[in-house]
């Protein structure tokens, strides 16, 4: 792989992958706008987990609540605040990995990604993030998260298994659909994107085979590029959305949806 092929999939998928654009939508385009080869399973594995650790990095206030919450749920201290969001962020994180591991395991998942089926659901499900952000209240605070939300909210994340959904998008829409502020709503997604980004590295993993030394270096490069991506979009993403609408994300998701209607 060449240094501008690692760039690119790193820089799209560190800010697709965040904002909710869809970041599958996104790298599905690559080898149609570009003659670059295949970045094979490595690769995968190494944008999962840059993206990861620019999670963790950001939020690493509410990942060591987390932790506290993981540590009294099995009787190791008392927070039962935190103990309860972390149940929430567990049960949140069901519905994905049983579609997925349906979809795996049934060879499925390959027959969605095509960009017709990518256009549609960039349209559809940027027109329901237009709604639920334009008349959703702004009540909520990620603390105020129950049962009832952590699974309406964890079910929008199963969706984002189709390409063009947009993990962040649809998980968004949902919180926002709820009554979450919109910082909230953003904070809550992130949070749950941990147990999804990593079990999604982790089956990227399963599928590799002895790589070679340059393989290796280059997916080191693409994930150290990817974490800089990503970190650098929740940065701009969690202060531009203390001052503004995802009105913008939802006129870009359907341009692009049309776009990609016209010329494919």
């Amino acid at each position: 792989m060449t240094i501008l092929q690692q760039l690119i999939i790193a820089i799209v998928q560190g800010i697709t992958e965040f904002l909710p654009i869809s970041s599958s939508g996104h790298l599905i385009l690559i080898p149609y706008l570009t003659d670059f080869p295949d970045q094979g399973p490595l690769i995968d594995v190494a944008v999962h987990i840059g993206s990861l650790l620019a999670i963790v990095l950001y939020f690493r206030k509410d990942v060591a609540g987390l932790a506290r919450g993981g540590f009294s749920a099995v009787g190791i201290g008392k927070d039962p605040v935190q103990r309860r969001l972390f149940w929430w962020i567990v049960i949140g994180t069901i519905p994905a990995v049983a579609l997925g591991l349906f979809l795996k395991l049934g060879g499925y998942l390959e027959s969605f990604r095509f960009t017709d089926f990518v256009a549609v659901n960039l349209i559809v499900y940027g027109i329901l993030l237009g709604v639920a952000d334009r008349f959703g209240k702004e009540v909520k605070d990620y603390e105020d998260m129950t049962l009832r939300d952590a699974i309406i909210v964890g079910l929008a994340q199963a969706l984002a298994l189709f390409p063009g959904t947009s993990r962040s998008g649809a998980t968004m829409t949902a919180a926002r659909a709820l009554g979450y502020k919109r910082v909230e709503a953003a904070r809550f997604s992130f949070l749950l994107a941990i147990p999804a980004v990593a079990g999604a590295g982790l089956l990227a993993a399963l599928d590799l085979a002895d790589a070679s030394a340059q393989m290796q270096w280059d997916a080191v490069v693409t994930g150290v590029f990817t974490f800089l991506a990503a970190l650098a979009t929740m940065m701009f993403l969690m202060n531009f959305l203390k001052r503004a609408s995802m009105m913008v994300f939802v006129i870009y998701r359907v341009l692009l949806g049309l776009a990609l209607l016209w010329f494919f």
